[in-house]
């Protein structure tokens, strides 16, 4: 998979890529991750990217030139574009699963009031990662970028992310290591006594009881 990021604030970035199970993804050639500073599309003499809003207001509202033609400079035939945007639909763990099948993603990230309308025209895909307000779109493009690589095969163990929360709507089982008691809390027998059936039955009644006082929106679903 290729992944290309486009943002105003590409330091942003060091270190995340530089870490854990992405700098292994990325090593092992699992997926390549390109960062782009638009700004250097603009075709201003000053490489400017933002102008003032049509019919006043305050902020600075990204401008479609330099953003479509970088764009357009890195699009290739199965490709992806997504905009991280604040009204995007809400990020879930399908998307994430549906998304690290794809062989290309463009992900855009905002910045200062938001974006000239007509830039959803070049775009495939808005995504929200909540019901909040960040700077810009860096975070979230590091959140969709770290959900999807660790999807791809050969990241990690499939198991891994099979017993994710949120596969089949429901949260993830308790888990415990040693020591078997710490300050008077035991580990539950259950997990003990070697009957992986048991263990099986107890974690799957675990997901349930936790989705059902926790979220129980998701088993609405």
């Amino acid at each position: 998979m290729r992944i290309d990021i486009l943002t105003l604030f590409p330091n942003m970035f060091d270190g995340v890529f530089q870490e854990s199970i992405l700098k292994r993804a990325i090593d092992d050639k699992k997926v390549e991750i390109h960062l782009h500073n638009f700004r250097e599309d603009s075709t201003d003499s000053h490489h400017k990217v933002d102008d003032t809003p049509y019919g006043g207001g305050c902020g600075m509202v990204l401008m479609c030139q330099p953003i479509f033609d970088c764009i357009e400079r890195l699009k290739t035939d199965h490709c992806k574009v997504i905009m991280l945007t604040p009204d995007g639909i809400a990020y879930k763990q399908q998307m994430a699963y549906d998304l690290s099948h794809e062989t290309h993603l463009i992900l855009l990230c905002g910045h200062y009031e938001g974006f000239d309308e007509r830039i959803r025209t070049i775009c495939d895909l808005e995504i929200s990662i909540g019901d909040y307000v960040l700077t810009g779109g860096e975070i979230p493009a590091m959140a969709l970028v770290d959900s999807i690589v660790r999807l791809i095969p050969g990241v990690i163990e499939e198991e891994s992310h099979i017993n994710d929360s949120f596969h089949e709507n429901l949260l993830d089982y308790p888990t415990y290591t040693k020591p078997r008691v710490f300050r008077g809390m035991e580990v539950p027998e259950v997990l003990l006594n070697g009957n992986h059936k048991e263990i099986l039955s107890y974690r799957e009644e675990m997901r349930y009881n936790r989705t059902r006082e926790r979220r129980p929106d998701l088993l609405e679903k």
